[in-house]
């Protein structure tokens, strides 16, 4: 059994009485064989699985914990068990709930509020520059995971005026559009992955028949408020948090520190459990990392100790006097490594290391992976046709239509979504319908009220001549349709639509799968966002295209679209196919070979041997985005999880010039503080 395998310290946390447990689980205490062992005691206890619900930050974490399980517990316990991300976990809740939500990608959802604040006029008020709906968006989703935890103070106005001063003056134009913004999600049913959050969290307020004996959480010290928020209001009666301080590395993103720090003020009956030792790196590594991170405050008491045995390099420090110079040798230092290629990372912390390192390996002929990298579902050419699927899957898919509208020159995203509500009212709330049998008795097009406070414009006359489209070979049908009455509808736009109407006829009637997938890929609709992609690929820098260069793009796009042919017959139903490729396309494998890894990429991992490159002051720790809410203790937080992702061997380096920007650099302070470098 899981228990068996336990040192004191693990047993102990595993089977602490129900409660509020809090375990700090230093790098490479295994943390994950308490956890499963923690679960395996519960259900030895008598605990329903069903009434056990597992919180990670990635599904493959909960799966892996899961798989552990299923070595000493029937599949049918197993799978009772609720686990997986907060995200995950909240969609299947609500959908067990029977609440209609249909999740979107951020991508997505910013070009519908793009949308919005293009329609919005801002020069009026200010000389300030205003945000694009694009940078809107990530500030809202900030707003909603620092102040979701349920503060009465917590209106957007407010905070956005206390945290962006200079913006202040369009804080209220803001509001209002993302007021608008959150009308428009809830019309079509939207969702992001906040709002699967902010849901759950109304559910269970309003009483939900939701309740689980205890709840477990990895990670804990990268919660969020909305995050930390959503555990209470689930109002179990034992927690089982592990995590640990020093390994919160996720400010920017919302992560409070404080959660984990305030665990035995905020809850009585806090047990606090502390797993100490060390199973992943020498003892010399493991030095160096502990010396760094006790510069920051402790908040809970720390003594690790070192279990592995052996002779091992110490942490060696590589000085270059140019920063290339300094990729170009760690190319060759991994070239000539006996050390297999996937057990060796480079880890780094801006992402224009990255670039020199992937340029000097793929150099060397040296295979090396990306994390972070473009998958393949993220493509535009996937995407664009996975939108062209969305709009017959689910004529109320406004993000689908409006992205695929964008691959016509003269459509923008106010256009294209004003194009969407025109369809939209033509069919009674369906898009298809809007196309295929509008109806001609409703009005579309109509002036939009104004309101100068808000930014809010008269448009002028939004009706025009369809003559204008008379000569681009549409049947007499579609050039009776009202939509190519607007106004702002450029030529290309208009074929696109029309282009889209002969698409929608010739599969409607369709139920193959694989053939819906054929028909999307050989449409004149696609072909259109397919040679508009391979024109921006083959233009080179004196605006000129590359016919030759574009005929290999376009043929290399539509044999990317071979692999979705493959994948469909795997697949009973679009319906499935199309829920496959839109949720479960964010934790693919990247290939062979040395792992090139952000930091927060890096989390979790370990490797024989570890380069960590540009260690120098201002670049690590990163000046420049201390300066943008970030600070000295969470970039020396970086700096110990990228160390302690060695096992064997640690190898720090950084370069004295940089002769493409032409500065000069000092070592990092962390170089001194781990004595590496006298101060």
């Amino acid at each position: 059994m899981p228990l068996s395998k336990l040192n004191t310290e693990q047993y102990l946390a595993a089977t602490a009485p129900l409660g509020r447990n809090l375990i700090i689980a230093s790098a490479g205490t295994g943390k994950t064989s308490t956890i499963v062992a923690r679960i395996a005691h519960l259900l030895n206890s008598g605990t329903s699985p069903k009434k056990i619900l597992l919180l990670t930050f990635t599904n493959k974490a909960a799966s892996e914990m899961v798989s552990r399980l299923e070595r000493y517990f029937d599949k049918k316990i197993t799978t009772q068990i609720t686990s997986g991300t907060f995200h995950a976990v909240s969609y299947a809740l609500l959908k067990k709930l029977e609440k209609n939500v249909i999740l979107k990608q951020p991508n997505d959802l910013k070009t519908l509020l793009k949308s919005l604040v293009e329609r919005r006029k801002f020069n009026h008020i200010s000389e300030v520059k205003p945000y694009g709906g694009v940078y809107l968006y990530d500030v809202y989703s900030l707003f909603q995971n620092k102040e979701g935890g349920g503060k009465k103070d917590s209106d957007f106005y407010s905070w956005f005026c206390k945290n962006y001063e200079e913006q202040a003056v369009y804080a209220e134009i803001y509001e209002d559009v993302l007021k608008e913004f959150e009308e428009e999600k809830a019309k079509f049913g939207y969702v992001d992955f906040n709002d699967l959050l902010l849901n759950m969290k109304k559910e269970l307020v309003k009483g939900a028949p939701l309740s689980f004996d205890e709840i477990l959480v990895d990670e804990y010290q990268d919660t969020n408020s909305l995050q930390g928020s959503l555990i209470d209001a689930f109002n179990t009666k034992s927690l089982f948090c592990v995590g640990d301080f020093d390994q919160s590395i996720y400010a920017f993103n919302g992560a409070n520190i404080e959660i984990i720090g305030s665990f035995k003020d905020r809850y009585q009956d806090a047990k606090i459990y502390a797993l100490n030792i060390n199973y992943r790196s020498s003892s010399s590594i493991l030095a160096l990392a502990n010396k760094v991170i006790s510069n920051n405050p402790r908040l809970y008491p720390k003594n690790l100790i070192v279990s592995r045995d052996g002779s091992f390099k110490a942490p060696k420090l590589l000085v270059f006097d140019e920063l290339f110079a300094q990729y170009v040798n760690i190319s060759n230092l991994i070239k000539t490594s006996n050390v297999k290629k996937e057990e060796i990372a480079i880890i780094f912390r801006n992402n224009s290391s990255a670039d020199g390192l992937e340029a000097s390996l793929r150099e060397q002929g040296i295979a090396a992976k990306r994390k972070g990298g473009m998958s393949f579902f993220e493509s535009k050419e996937i995407k664009a046709l996975i939108n062209l699927i969305g709009i017959f899957i689910n004529p109320k898919d406004i993000m689908a239509f409006m992205q695929i509208c964008e691959y016509a020159k003269g459509v923008g995203s106010a256009a294209s979504k004003e194009i969407y509500d025109a369809l939209s009212a033509l069919g009674h709330g369906d898009l298809v319908r809007g196309f295929l049998a509008p109806d001609f008795s409703v009005k579309v097009f109509e002036s939009k009220k104004k309101n100068y406070q808000l930014g809010l414009f008269d448009e002028f006359d939004n009706i025009g001549d369809v003559s204008r489209f008379s000569n681009l070979g549409f049947n007499d049908e579609f050039l009776a349709h009202p939509v190519l009455k607007y106004q702002k509808l450029s030529s290309d736009g208009a074929t696109m639509l029309y282009e889209i109407y002969k698409f929608l006829i010739k599969i409607t009637h369709m139920t193959n799968l694989t053939s819906i997938i054929k028909s999307s890929i050989s449409s004149k609709a696609y072909d259109m966002i397919a040679d508009t992609l391979a024109t921006k690929r083959a233009t080179l820098k004196n605006g000129k295209v590359d016919l030759a260069i574009k005929d290999e793009a376009k043929n290399r796009i539509y044999q990317k679209l071979e692999i979705l042919i493959q994948m469909s017959r795997n697949y009973k139903d679009i319906n499935s196919f199309y829920n496959f490729i839109t949720l479960g396309a964010n934790e693919l494998s990247e290939g062979e070979g040395v792992n090139l890894l952000s930091i927060h990429a890096s989390k979790g991992l370990e490797f024989k041997l570890v380069f960590v490159v540009d260690l120098a002051q201002n670049r690590f720790p990163n000046l420049k985005l201390m300066g943008m809410g970030g600070s000295l203790e969470e970039e020396r937080r970086l700096f110990y999880v990228a160390v302690t992702r060695a096992k064997d061997e640690l190898i720090l380096s950084y370069a004295k010039y940089d002769k493409i920007r032409k500065v000069s650099y000092q070592p990092s302070q962390f170089l001194i503080e781990a004595g590496m470098i006298k101060g």
